[in-house]
């Protein structure tokens, strides 16, 4: 279970930070109170952990060399693609997801229920939930679940996602103005290439 734990944290706090969601939950601390998009953010992003804990179990339905050599290229593929992402990357792409984010909120807050408590927490939720949905975390945690224990695993990703929920609800204009979404992307696509490997060498192959 501490081995699923630690795995899925670190997996949270490479990918997450300074992400679509991380931008998202900065704006919309930015319009409405604090805990109410952070209780909207993290029950979006736990649901969504929760859902993808439970879809690695059904993982073992398949052959396990299946699964096997599906997980292990997943990671390999997803820490690939980081490490490309990362070198084409434009130095302006952080404002640039910025102003997109900008207009998905104000679009949305546009269709909501114009009470006070609720809109946050409803906007919150459906926007975070939206822009996690098929992202290669929530797919990484399900492979992570399958190799591991998926309590652990569930526990260690909704922790992280609280971590980093909070750094963005609190101080994420400062936090995202010191972090260099290229070192980000680097140091995520190199977390998922080890977890690639560890894969490997952990079934003796």
């Amino acid at each position: 279970m501490l081995e699923g734990f630690t795995n899925a944290l670190l997996l949270i706090l490479v990918s997450e930070l300074g992400d679509k969601s991380f931008l998202l939950a900065m704006l919309l601390a930015m319009r409405y109170p604090r805990w109410l998009v952070f209780a909207g953010v993290i029950l979006a992003l736990a649901v969504q952990t929760v859902i993808a804990a439970v879809a690695g179990q059904f993982l073992d339905l398949l052959p396990a060399a299946v699964v096997h050599w599906g997980i292990v290229a997943l990671f390999l593929g997803f820490g690939g693609l980081l490490l490309v992402q990362a070198a084409q990357m434009q130095p302006n792409i952080a404002a640039h997801l910025e102003a997109e984010d900008l207009e998905e909120v104000q679009a949305l807050e546009n269709r909501l229920p114009k009470i006070a408590w609720l809109a946050p927490l409803l906007e919150s939720f459906v926007l975070i939930f939206l822009a996690e949905w098929g992202d290669r975390t929530q797919i990484a945690t399900v492979a992570l679940a399958a190799a591991h224990n998926p309590v652990g695993v569930a526990a260690g990703a909704i922790f992280g996602h609280g971590f980093c929920s909070g750094l963005a609800v609190l101080g994420g204009k400062w936090v995202a103005g010191r972090i260099s979404e290229r070192v980000i992307l680097f140091c995520g696509g190199g977390l998922f290439i080890l977890f690639g490997l560890l894969a490997i060498f952990e079934h003796g192959i």
